[in-house]
């Protein structure tokens, strides 16, 4: 099995899931296989393995093994799959959030401002839309409100909206760099790494939909796992971490999701978030802002209008 990237949190995590050698496993965010090929290593012959990862990209990491599954899906829907397979429930379930290190250091897949490239940022590859449609298209209402939920830029974000609907009346923003020289300009001849960062995250977040996704996988967990089954999240960002951590906690995250929090069925199993050591962090710089929350399910949760 190929791996691109190092993969963080890995004992703590593979430890967490207190892994059955006989079990039936999930990986919702495959990537470059690092966490799954510790499960494999976990599980007996009789064991089985489920992986899942948007970006096609990612079969070519998977390993000679008929113990493992793989759907290029996101995870959103990985309820659906299992059910149609037969193959529930589960054991455990992981799921490693936020961005590979593979996919910033590939310059076409533009998620970079380090290099010039299309505005692409798309985790899969099949999708619609791009970042550069998204900057080209939205209202600067719209925008405004990408760039302060998701990149939280406040006032910032403000100015780089405006600025952007300025230069699209001209010509159509295309590439990474013409973004960084807009966002400099915008700022006085300015330009931070931190609000590039920032502006980046907000772009990458709405192309793939990541926090709508994060909820609805979440939303349909409790009706994946077996009695006594576990979730391990790695977080990075603040904004994928509130919404793990207030579903852990009350078993809701948005109004919509009110009707779970009766029938919650999760109960955390570290009540201190576990972060990376220092060695880690020095080694990986994903590893920088990871945290990871382990949930158990107690008890039956059979309400299928949830699914």
């Amino acid at each position: 099995m190929k791996s691109y990237h190092t993969p963080v949190l890995l004992q703590a995590s593979i430890k967490g899931m207190n892994i059955q050698q006989n079990g039936v496993y999930v990986d919702l965010t495959f990537g470059g296989g690092g966490h799954s090929r510790e499960i494999l290593a976990r599980l007996s012959k009789n064991g089985k393995l489920i992986v899942f990862d948007t970006d096609e990209d990612a079969k070519n990491n998977l390993p000679e093994d008929n113990r493992v599954i793989f759907f290029q899906s996101n995870y959103r829907y990985f309820i659906n799959f299992l059910e149609y397979n037969d193959l529930l429930p589960v054991h455990g379930i992981l799921a490693d959030l936020g961005i590979a290190s593979h996919h910033i250091d590939v310059p076409e897949r533009g998620f970079s401002y380090r290099f010039d490239a299309v505005l692409d940022m798309r985790m899969n590859k099949k999708a619609e839309t791009t970042a550069a449609m998204l900057i080209n298209n939205y209202s600067l209402k719209k925008l405004n409100e990408i760039f302060d939920s998701y990149g939280e830029l406040g006032p910032t974000g403000k100015k780089i909206a405006k600025a952007i609907v300025e230069q699209r009346e001209h010509n159509f923003i295309n590439t990474t760099f013409e973004l960084n020289a807009i966002v400099e300009k915008a700022l006085n001849g300015y330009l931070y790494n931190k609000v590039l960062s920032k502006l980046y995250q907000a772009l990458r977040i709405e192309v793939n939909q990541e926090l709508t996704a994060l909820t609805e996988m979440l939303a349909t967990v409790p009706n994946a796992l077996a009695l006594g089954g576990r979730i391990c999240i790695i977080t990075y960002h603040s904004l994928e971490d509130r919404i793990v951590k207030k579903y852990f906690k009350r078993g809701c995250v948005t109004d919509s999701m009110k009707a779970i929090q009766k029938k919650h069925k999760l109960v955390p199993v570290n009540k201190k978030v576990i972060v990376p050591d220092l060695l880690e962090v020095k080694q990986n710089r994903r590893a920088r802002s990871a945290k990871l929350r382990i949930a158990e399910k107690i008890a039956d949760h059979t309400d299928e209008s949830l699914i």
